[in-house]
């Protein structure tokens, strides 16, 4: 398994400066100059921009890092992209951040998918990326050459990552401006005429860094219905987005470091039909000090402002049938994790989180035979969970062990369903009991060193995930089925184990191999209830076990990174859920495997090719529809041009495979078609 402990020191600035006084504000250190007086007693201060470094046993889980030329040089230059790289990493859906609908982009890992909420926990320096209300990742807005790398750990449960590390954690670290440079920036597009733009411009502040980075992303998209199916409405899948992130980092002592961040995004698409549209869009806004001192610790606060739109059209008289104008919604959160002194051989964290999601929905139904409104809708409610967590490491000789607990506090409260007709007059007016209560997690590992780059791994862990408030409270509709809502929906449980190999004999091998076993209690999964009718609901369980394997090699200007996973995963459902009993749960396949080789030579130039394959998926619980296997080939090319230029050419799907990524009832929906971009990229 590829696994790497980061050192501090990853893209940090590394400057003399005086030494600065715990009482110093933002202000003073940003205005500090750049070029010091130096001397040979003054301290040299590390910036780092990220967060405390990995402890010991972090590898007795099954850890991958994807790096930063790896995230930068994929077929399409989309996040999702990067993260196919991990063998059991997965969508709800097949469709990237172009063609999907967002709040079907929800991320899993392990195979443990089956409804579009995300199933791991996504952060972004610390900060959980989901949307408060519906879950989903805003994938568009998670540029990758912003990013220094990516940490993905399947399964471990909850730890003291917070609720929600249900299926694993994938942790974006960004870049800082030693890995950056002054100014980064690249131009392309492709053969449909769509571009994709993006520049980052970073300076020394003081002892510290800013960076401002932006991303546009346009285009007229493809279509994604097939030929025999099109109609004068159906529209191409047209996507508009743009994201822009400010973040500083300035040291506050020789040992404490304040980051500040900032990220706006706005995303808008198109499917299937004109008319069909959907827009997300969001504000963040993060504070985070790093200690690293004797008493390490990492103080986080973030704010969150998120909408979503989404208009639905008749597939039978193409006309709005559906307008969800308006999902306010908001996360406010932080975290407090305290690393005392305890021996060079001990690693002892503890702390606490907090997380609060509120919104709520409005949306108005339209006849689509008068064009009138026929009801308006409004449903929301709160979430919140305060977590607890200790955790400690030891090693002792060539072993490590591990072991933490978790105690959360949860709320769910607030929530309300009205439906009013067209004249206003109130037909539906539900208001849903608060709950609240107390649940525990564990986790716990052993990593032994074999000698000679060989190491033996095991792990067991529980997890947690609250509903929601879209599962809770938000019926939806995708032609032809009706899926409801359901306030009484109960918390999702994890309890797994795992045991692994690494081989690592030199900088130039890294083999990894991992058999695991999780279930998931009161899965929230769609149960078909009737005819083109379902309901989200708690089965008894979704089970998956299996095995994921990694391989990289490098051999002087060639490396190959693969890897695959084969999981037999199946749903267990008594009472109205019986019906779905041993079935593989919706959107899992059974294999995943991708290979890239690359040639980097010593002036600069990248020739890779990724092939991957994903296998058959059902596209419901009753294993009535069937999406077929599908394996594409992606390449990328960077050719220097002259100092701090170079040619960019990418290829997605070159094969031109046909990916079915929708089939309800005969209505599909068809993944990216082959695809060819070429543009520059200027670094310096």
């Amino acid at each position: 398994m590829s696994q790497s402990r980061h050192s501090e020191t990853r893209g940090c600035a590394v400057i003399r400066s005086p030494i600065f006084a715990s009482t110093v504000s933002l202000a003073a250190v940003l205005a500090t100059p750049a070029a010091a007086q130096e001397s040979d007693d003054e301290p040299i201060i590390v910036v780092t921009g990220q967060g405390l470094a990995e402890t010991p046993a972090a590898p007795a889980y099954d850890v991958q890092v994807i790096e930063r030329e790896t995230l930068v040089s994929t077929s399409s230059g989309r996040i999702e992209d990067a993260l196919a790289a991990v063998p059991g990493f997965q969508q709800f859906r097949r469709s990237d951040s172009r063609s999907a609908n967002p709040s079907a982009q929800g991320a899993t890992l392990r195979a443990l998918g089956g409804n579009a909420t995300s199933r791991a926990l996504v952060l972004l320096d610390g900060v959980p990326m989901a949307d408060p209300f519906f879950g989903f990742i805003p994938f568009s807005a998670l540029a990758p050459e912003r990013l220094a790398a990516i940490r993905v750990t399947r399964g471990g449960g909850s730890g003291p990552f917070g609720a929600g590390a249900l299926a694993g954690t994938i942790e974006l670290q960004s870049a800082g401006i030693d890995t950056l440079g002054t100014l980064d920036a690249q131009l392309l597009a492709n053969d449909r005429g769509e571009t994709e733009a993006s520049a980052s411009v970073a300076s020394r502040l003081g002892a510290g860094f800013g960076v401002i980075s932006g991303r546009w992303d346009r285009g007229k998209g493809f279509f994604t219905t097939p030929v025999g199916d099109r109609v004068p409405a159906t529209a191409r899948a047209a996507f508009d987005g743009y994201s822009l992130q400010v973040r500083g980092v300035a040291p506050l002592t020789e040992t404490i470091e304040l980051q500040a961040r900032g990220l706006i995004f706005e995303d808008e698409r198109t499917l299937r039909f004109e008319g069909a549209d959907s827009r997300i869009e969001g504000q963040d806004a993060s504070l985070r000090m790093i200690g690293r001192g004797a008493w390490e610790f990492d103080v986080l606060g973030y704010v969150q402002a998120r909408n979503f739109a989404n208009r639905v059209i008749s597939s039978t008289r193409f006309v709005p049938v559906l307008d969800q104008r308006n999902t306010p919604s908001t996360g406010i959160g932080g975290k407090i994790e305290v690393r005392p002194p305890t021996g060079e051989r001990n690693v002892l964290r503890l702390g606490l989180d907090y997380r609060r999601s509120d919104g709520e929905l409005f949306e108005t139904a339209i006849s689509a035979f008068s064009g009138q409104v026929s009801a308006r809708r409004n449903a929301g409610g709160t979430n919140t969970d305060l977590g607890l967590f200790v955790e400690n490491d030891l090693t002792l000789g060539s072993l490590t062990l591990t072991g933490g607990a978790r105690l959360d506090r949860y709320t769910i409260r607030n929530g309300f369903f009205t439906e009013r007709d067209a004249a206003g007059a109130i037909q539906i007016d539900d208001r849903f009991a608060d709950r609240a209560g107390w649940e525990t997690s564990f986790r716990a590992g052993a990593l032994y060193r074999l000698g000679d780059g060989a190491s033996l791994r095991a792990a067991a862990y529980t997890g947690l995930r609250l509903p929601t408030l879209n599962e809770l409270y938000r019926p939806f509709v995708v032609f032809p089925v009706v899926t409801q809502a359901n306030a009484a929906l109960e918390n999702e449980r994890l309890e797994g184990f795992e045991v692994g190999v690494d081989f690592a004999p030199s900088d130039r091998i890294a083999l990894g191999l991992t058999a695991f076993d999780n279930r998931v209690k009161d899965a929230v999964a769609n149960v078909t209830i009737a005819e083109n009718l379902r309901q989200r609901r708690n089965i008894d369980a979704v089970r998956a076990r299996g095995i994921e394997a990694n391989a990289k090699l490098s051999l002087g200007e060639v490396s190959f990174d693969g890897g695959l996973a084969y999981t037999d995963a199946e749903a267990r459902g008594s009472g109205a859920a019986a019906a779905l009993d041993g079935n593989r749960p919706a959107q899992t396949p059974r294999w995943v495997a991708g290979a890239t080789l690359a040639w980097r030579s010593a002036q600069d130039w990248l020739l890779s090719a990724t092939l991957r394959h994903v296998g058959a998926q059902f596209e419901d619980d009753l294993e009535t529809d069937i999406l077929p296997a599908a394996t594409t080939l992606g390449a990328f090319a960077q050719v220097p041009l002259a100092d701090g230029i170079s040619l960019i050419l990418r290829g997605e799907n070159l094969t031109d495979e046909t990916i079915v990524t929708r089939d309800q009832g005969g209505s599909i929906d068809l993944g990216v078609p082959r695809t060819v971009w070429a543009g520059v990229r200027l670094g310096f």
